[in-house]
């Protein structure tokens, strides 16, 4: 139960923070933080997060990344459902409380998109389903290997977090324009609950792509791991 706390606090932190940040601070007259820190935000939930339990839980906060380490041998099929519930529920409670907030603002009219992921007229730069989906993909396959590849035992102890934290930031600078950046079905999940949008019906796309890059991101590292061992 330890671990499955630990997980359900590390998601309810990532969606807080990330999407918290997106929500109050990204674009707030004058002093917004944009897209660069959003970006940043993700980051360092996830740092600050696996730095925190990742000793605990192993430090997923995602249902994808859970899915991928199982793939790559790392994570006990057992644990699976039990991960991704407390991850879904970690992120939906964080989303709760977010929406509370943002309707205590003076004029305020509704959560709008809060935060959430999309394509199309959802996609903060108009980006098809299409491109929502390869990038999604793609991404979440290089998190799995820079996760994978942080944490192997022939990786430099200690600085995992720093690395995956990192990756984070990056892939949000990539792919906000195209999809306000997912890689996290829990994330995609908690939010689109309270948005004002269409994001519910396009929740599948941030289940599918980021469990399908997980699985791909874990399969070719398995492949590089195993040739770096000869």
């Amino acid at each position: 139960m330890n671990r499955y706390l630990a997980e359900f606090l590390g998601t309810f932190w990532l969606v807080f923070g990330g999407c918290g940040s997106a929500v109050l601070a990204a674009a707030f007259p004058e002093l917004g933080i944009g897209f660069a820190g959003v970006s940043l935000a993700f980051g360092l939930t996830v740092l600050t997060g696996a730095y925190a339990f990742g000793h605990i839980s192993g430090g997923h906060f995602n249902p994808a990344v859970s899915v991928g380490l199982w793939v790559g041998g790392r994570f006990d099929a057992k644990d699976l459902a039990p991960y991704i519930i407390a991850q879904v529920v970690g992120g939906i409670i964080a989303a709760f409380i977010l929406y509370l907030i943002v309707q205590g603002q003076a004029g305020f009219t509704g959560t709008g998109g809060f935060a959430t992921n999309g394509y199309g007229d959802l996609s903060p730069g108009k980006y098809s389903l299409v491109s929502a989906l390869i990038i999604e993909i793609v991404l979440t396959a290089i998190f799995l290997i820079v996760i994978l590849g942080s944490t192997d035992k022939r990786a430099p102890a200690g600085f995992a977090p720093i690395a995956i934290g990192l990756a984070l930031t990056l892939i949000h600078l990539i792919s906000i324009p195209v999809t306000n950046t997912s890689v996290n079905p829990a994330r995609s999940t908690a939010v689109a609950i309270f948005a004002e949008t269409a994001a519910l019906g396009q929740l599948w796309l941030f289940w599918v792509a980021p469990i399908v890059g997980a699985v791909i991101g874990a399969v070719i590292y398995k492949i590089v791991g195993s040739e770096s061992q000869n």
